[in-house]
């Protein structure tokens, strides 16, 4: 198994910028696609980007697509999520994840998780 550690969330106005960053330790990093998901308030977690083993694939959700970048450097076994332009409805706690599903570019399958950071973004 894998475990995560996100760093990099916090208070930012809406427009501005954060990176998010996930470590993972223990098994193989590189056998993991990875992805972020995020939970705000009240409502469900959601995914939000995921990345291939070897990062050549990406997919993203509507929300986020042309605002987020999700990239990996599996020679420090972390995975990023950049994100800009951010808008208060971005506000949530953000959740980087493991997998080895098949079906885990679409956002499914994840069995290892972090414990989340919190984003807040003002208005």
């Amino acid at each position: 198994q894998v475990q995560l550690a996100e760093s990099g969330g916090g208070l930012v106005q809406a427009g501005g910028s954060l990176r998010l960053s996930c470590v993972g330790s223990g098994r193989s990093f590189t056998i993991y696609t990875m992805g972020w998901f995020r939970q705000a308030p009240g409502k469900e977690r959601e995914f939000v980007a995921a990345i291939s083993t070897y990062g050549r694939t990406t997919n993203y959700a509507d929300s986020v697509k042309g605002r987020f970048t999700i990239s990996r450097d599996n020679a420090k076994n972390t995975v990023y999520v950049q994100m800009n332009t951010l808008k208060p409805e971005d506000t949530a706690i953000y959740y980087c994840a493991a997998s080895s599903s098949l079906v885990s570019m679409s956002g499914y399958g994840y069995s290892y998780w972090g414990q989340g950071t919190q984003v807040t973004v003002s208005s």
